[in-house]
């Protein structure tokens, strides 16, 4: 999943970055309403967390662009206002959820996931494919039966692996749905990061490569 945190308090946005990206969430971070259609206009990301009060462009003015847009990112607004007008005005405008601040963090990423998995089609909490299974609720690997120690990374590309299906998934998409926008796309992290998760898996190999495509469980 790729979020978009949209916050003008550098500290508040900069904490709820590192917070997702513990959760093996690919996060970028933007401090203003200029900044944050400028990302929205070259990335897919799959849920906006968007600070309703954001200067240059308004919260609300960008998440109205959003819903004008047509796309399949979902919006969680938040606000320092916690009446019920506010609310109700926040989700008039087409955002998908709306959290008054101060807020539990755990909630915040509970509404993050949740809103993700509308952004994108459903797969089921527990992913399996070739003896490998992914629980995504509580962050476990399991390889015929036994725990494989994964890095935050390394379940970012094996969710996507296995939410494929057995299609092929590219390096491009790879890059654009477990890393962030500052990552290097002539970098050979994909590469080196499938390396390290083989490794992890053991033998016998369930990750092919498919030459100048990308990568599969077949």
């Amino acid at each position: 999943m790729r979020v978009l945190v949209a916050e003008d308090e550098v500290v508040m946005a900069d904490a709820i970055a590192e917070g997702l990206r513990l959760q093996s969430l690919a996060v970028d971070t933007v401090y203003d309403g200029d900044a944050a259609l400028q990302r929205l206009a070259v990335h897919s990301y799959d849920v906006l967390v968007l600070d309703r009060d954001l200067p240059g462009v308004h919260g609300d003015e960008v998440c109205r662009s959003v819903v004008a847009s047509g796309g399949a990112v979902r919006v969680l607004m938040l606000t320092a206002a916690s009446e019920v007008t506010d609310r109700v005005h926040g989700l008039a405008l087409g955002a998908d959820d709306y959290l008054p601040k101060p807020f539990a963090f755990s909630e915040l990423v509970a509404r993050v996931r949740a809103l993700g998995r509308r952004a994108r089609p459903a797969a089921p909490p527990v992913l399996e494919r070739a003896g490998v299974r992914l629980d995504t609720t509580r962050r476990e690997v399991r390889r015929d039966g036994h725990h494989v120690a994964v890095s935050r990374k390394e379940f970012a590309v094996l969710e996507e692996l296995l939410r494929a299906d057995g299609a092929v998934v590219s390096t491009e998409q790879l890059l654009e749905r477990a890393w962030d926008e500052h990552t290097d796309p002539f970098t050979n992290v994909v590469r080196v990061t499938m390396m390290t998760l083989r490794r992890k898996l053991g033998a016998p190999q369930v990750i092919d490569t498919v030459t100048g495509v990308g990568y599969q469980i077949p």
